[in-house]
């Protein structure tokens, strides 16, 4: 089962820097994230989803490929090709993984003009070892569906950061 970790921040960059500080722990398998999303509200009240996965894009590659194949069967990968692109983008365009993009923009609404969150879906981490690289970002956890004792450990690493 993964935990959803919501992490706020007063600014629109300090987000982002920690989700490539996550993408690195990642990839020293300190930290498996099934999903990162970074939420943004702007100075004009404009909140926006900065996806780390453009699923648009990866269903449109996914339905060229599947579509030049059938095409290619039926004498018209070309055709094929255009129309599984289009099924593949529609689809992608469609899918929700991970976070629910309706719940991270209800959330979104409510922060001030010019800050940001981090919306994290963990699946496994160590403890110890991801808290220590956060104690350099200053953040308030919003939202959290970890066990009381492990979100106010959490709390005090971005508190005192």
């Amino acid at each position: 089962m993964s935990d959803l970790v919501v992490i706020g921040f007063e600014d629109e960059h300090k987000a982002f820097e920690l989700r490539a500080e996550l993408v690195k722990l990642q990839k020293e398998y300190l930290i498996d994230m099934e999903d990162v999303v970074v939420v943004t509200k702007d100075e004009k009240g404009k909140v926006k989803l900065h996806q780390a996965t453009n699923l648009t894009a990866a269903g449109a590659m996914g339905g060229t490929f599947w579509g030049m194949l059938i095409g290619m069967i039926f004498l018209n990968p070309l055709a094929g090709a255009a129309i599984g692109a289009g099924a593949g983008a529609l689809s992608g365009k469609l899918r929700d993984i991970g976070i629910n993009d309706k719940f991270m923009k209800e959330l979104g609404e409510s922060f001030t003009p010019g800050s940001s969150a981090l919306f994290v879906l963990v699946r496994k981490v160590t403890p110890d070892k991801v808290l220590e690289a956060l104690k350099d970002f200053k953040g308030n956890v919003l939202k959290t569906s970890l066990t009381a004792d492990r979100e106010e450990k959490l709390r005090e690493v971005l508190e005192s950061g």
